[in-house]
This record gives C-alpha cells, structure tokens and sequence, in this order.
C-alpha cells in the first residue's frame, strides 16, 4: 500500500519540478525560442534584426521611460523628412535666436552657438547627431516647423504614425522641459517618454527611410567651425563607433542619452555578415555601462542568429504565382515580391521558415508595379514576434497591366458563371438520388 501511494506521487512531484524549470526560465510558448540569462543592469533592453523588424531579446520592453537625447532621432527623422520634401534644404543657413543662444549657454551637450550666429541645416544636423548639441538641434526644429513648440507635435503625429504606442514627446532635444526657461518652453508638462520598443520601431524606420542618416551618426570626431574661431572638437558620444573607448565591430550608430532621471540610454546599430541589428539599453549606470550592456546583446544577436534569403526579389514564388482580379479583362495577375524575402533564424536550426501571403480584392485596372498583397517568411517554429503587424512583410506587385473590362464581357461572365453553378447544383443533386 505504501508502495502504491509512492507511485501515484512520482507524477505530481515530476509535474512540479518541470513547471519551477518553465517558470525560471521565462518560458513564453510551446514554440518560442527560450531568452538567454543575459543579466542586463538596465531597466529596459530590446534587440531587433533590421530589415525584417524581428524581435530578438526583449526586457520591460513596453516600459516608458525618460529617453533624454535618444529624443533627438524624431528630430532628426523629420529634418531629413523635411529635406526629401523640399521644404528646407542642407544648405539653409540659420540664424541662431534667444532660444538657441540660451540652450549654447545651459543646455547640456552644446557647440555654443552665439546669438545671431549663421550656421547651414548640414553643420547643426551634424552637430546633432554626433555632438547632441541641444542648441544645434532646437535651431533646426524652430527651421523645420517655425517654434519648437509645433515641431513637437510634428513628432508626436509622425510617432503616432509610426506605430509607437508607449511615446509622447514635450520637447525636440530630450532636454527636461522643467529646465528650460519660462519665455521658451514649449506647453505641455512632464517629460519625454519613450519605450524600449518605440525607440527600436524609430530607429529602424529612420535607417530605413533615410539611411544617409549613417553618414553622419558614423562620424567618430568632427569640428565644429574648423577653421574658424572657437571651435569646437566633438567627440561622438556613441564611444562604440571605431577608435574610441568602446569600439565595437561593426558599428555605425545611432544615438545616445543621458540626464539624471534618464541615466544612461543607447540606441545602437551594428552590421556584420550581412545581418544589421538594432539595440536599446535605457536606464543604466554610466556612461561605459550603457555600451557594455549593448555589447552583450550585439554578442548574443550575431552569434545566435542569421539572416537567410527565402524568395529573390522580382521572382515568381512557387504557389503563389498569381491573385485573382475582380473585373479585369483577365481574370488573375502574376505577381512577384517586390525585393528579396529574408528570415532570420538561428544558427544551426535546419527547419525552413514558409511563407505567409496575405492578398487583399484586387479590382481592375492594375497597373504593373501596382502593389497587391504581401509576403513574409514564417519561421516553422511559430516563435517570431515583430516590432509592429506590418514589419517583415514585402510587397507582391503586379508583373503586368491588367485591363478593366467592359460591362458586356462582365454580363456574359456571370451568365456563364450562373450556368456553371446551375449545372453543378443538379448534377449534385443526381448524384444524390442514387
């Protein structure tokens, strides 16, 4: 009897055990890829492969927290937003005004601009992004949108816009809105808020979008008014970048912040092997912590992970081949991905990711090039989880023109489709009677 009331624990105690092991793991489904014990001293860390916006690490990743200059990757988003536009040019000269010569004076990482000083939209952006000149970057945001207070709503529109569901911004610097003085403070109250999530979806669509962004974010050293009296040296604040304190391979951005409620935050970017990733650390110690912490996650992200072509670009993708079209002098379009579809896997996992097609009604005309759906590779082991719903998708386009047609071969259509389902109902229906 003892024996037998032994053998009906065994069961339960295993079932106990194996549930502590689930739970100490962080265990998140049947078919996600288990998180490493990377031990982040941050308050908040995500890790994301570029092209396909795939979240590889996350901690608090929803969590909003003071971004301090991180900030300054909306503004710099829009400047060049504003460039492709037309609405101001690299060659703009700006006069620097109150606001700008107060922040030259008090506000943090600064070039000191002198009021009434002319400088070009290229020489403040540069300032900006290698610098985190607070007075270079209020001066292109009062450019951009003419106060900083309508700069900012511009940024929280466009964040809004990008899906970026846990941010709201008060000013264009990251700067504390309570420190700046009455007479230039934009309304609003707080201060910025940004998630470890959000900073990754602003990142990756800034690279995106305008990857020349990198040609200045790469900058290690620059001079502000070389040749010229006081200049200034700038030393990147991003220490990874090559020939400085944390140098790191492959890294060529992007931005980082700091103030005392802040401490020290990172958005990083690094390419190797053809892979790019993404990584944010808010809420460290110190100035060197904040790019150890990221080195972890760079060394976890390129030695766990690959990026691998499912389907070339331009290229018909087997099954899927053509849509149908609704109205069309043809009655489908062939169709192929508009660039090549990546997925990223781990290293050494031999199981191949499938794809995923999502096409909406396509109703004649259809124009070639015309996009009509998307794809996406699917890692078989259902683990995948993205920055946002559309993030890893690529368009389907339309391969040739496809006419509408007239109403009379629409009438004769769907006489012959009346018949062809009249003929099935009763050839259905004796076939039932015997």
């Amino acid at each position: 009897m003892v024996q037998s009331r032994w053998r009906l624990r065994v069961p339960r105690v295993v079932f106990i055990l194996l549930l502590a092991l689930v739970i100490t793991a962080g265990w998140t489904g049947p078919t996600a890829y288990a998180q490493p014990p990377l031990q982040l001293a941050a308050k908040s860390a995500i890790l994301v492969e570029a092209e396909t916006g795939k979240i590889l690490y996350k901690y608090n990743e929803n969590l909003p927290l003071p971004p301090a200059s991180m900030t300054k990757m909306m503004t710099e988003y829009l400047v060049l937003e504003a460039i492709k536009q037309g609405k101001i040019s690299w060659e703009d000269r700006v006069t620097t005004d109150e606001y700008g010569y107060w922040m030259g004076r008090h506000g943090g990482s600064r070039v000191f601009l002198n009021l009434g000083e002319v400088r070009t939209v290229r020489e403040l952006y540069t300032a900006m992004a290698v610098y985190s000149a607070n007075d270079a970057t209020v001066m292109l945001a009062r450019h951009v949108a003419g106060s900083e207070a309508a700069f900012v709503e511009q940024m929280n529109k466009k964040a809004k816009a990008l899906g970026m569901t846990h941010t709201h911004f008060v000013t264009s610097t990251g700067f504390p809105l309570k420190d700046i003085p009455a007479q230039f403070r934009p309304p609003g109250n707080g201060d910025n808020q940004m998630s470890a999530r959000d900073a990754a979806i602003l990142a990756r669509r800034l690279l995106m979008d305008y990857p020349e962004v990198l040609e200045f974010s790469s900058i290690p050293k620059a001079v502000f008014r070389e040749g010229e009296a006081n200049p200034i040296q700038m030393a990147n604040w991003n220490w990874m970048l090559p020939g400085l304190v944390a140098q790191y391979p492959g890294v060529d951005g992007l931005k980082t912040g700091h103030t005392e409620q802040a401490g020290y935050c990172f958005t990083g970017t690094a390419q190797r092997d053809g892979m790019r990733l993404i990584s944010v650390v808010m809420g460290t110690s110190s100035e060197l912590a904040r790019f150890q912490e990221t080195a972890k996650l760079f060394d976890y992200g390129f030695s766990q992970f690959e990026v691998k072509t499912l389907f070339k670009g331009k290229e018909p993708v087997k099954g899927y081949e053509t849509v149908p079209v609704t109205k069309g002098v043809d009655l489908e379009v062939p169709v192929v991905p508009e660039r090549d579809v990546v997925a990223v896997v781990r290293k050494g996992d031999e199981s191949a990711p499938s794809p995923r097609v999502s096409v909406a009604e396509v109703v004649a005309p259809v124009k070639q090039g015309q996009a009509v759906g998307t794809i996406k590779a699917v890692a078989a082991s259902g683990g995948d989880e993205y920055l946002t719903p559309e993030a890893g998708a690529v368009k389907l386009i339309a391969q040739e023109d496809v006419e509408e047609a007239g109403w009379l071969r629409l009438f004769f259509r769907s006489v012959k489709n009346a018949l062809a389902g009249l003929f099935s109902s009763i050839v259905e229906a004796v076939t039932g009677a015997f």
